[in-house]
C-alpha cells in the first residue's frame, strides 16, 4: 500500500524545518560551527536562505528529507515520518 503526502505537507517539511536542526538535533551529526556556516564531516554547509545544506565534495544539495533519506539510509515515506514525528508543526 503507497502513501500518499499532500504537496503542502513535503513542502513545508522541505522549506519550514530548520536544516540546521536536522543536522545537530536530529541526525545528531558532528559539526564545527562559524558565524553563518554549520561543517560537518563531509564537510557539508548549510544555506538558511534555500534551507540548504550543500556537500563540497558531490556538490549535492540536500533539503531535510533528502538529509534524512541520506544519513539515516532510509526511504522517502520512512523519512518524512521520521520529520513528521520529530516537528510535527
Amino acid at each position: 500500500m503507497s502513501q500518499y503526502y499532500p504537496a503542502d505537507f513535503l513542502r513545508m517539511l522541505r522549506n519550514d524545518i530548520p536544516i540546521d536542526e536536522v543536522i545537530v538535533d536530529l541526525l545528531n551529526l558532528e559539526v564545527q560551527k562559524d558565524r553563518k556556516t554549520i561543517r560537518f564531516r563531509c564537510p557539508l554547509c548549510t544555506n538558511h536562505k534555500t534551507n540548504l545544506a550543500r556537500c563540497f565534495d558531490c556538490q549535492k544539495n540536500f533539503n531535510p528529507i533528502d538529509m534524512v533519506i541520506t544519513v539515516g539510509n532510509c526511504g522517502f515515506v520512512d523519512a518524512v515520518k521520521i520529520l513528521k514525528n520529530r516537528f510535527n508543526r
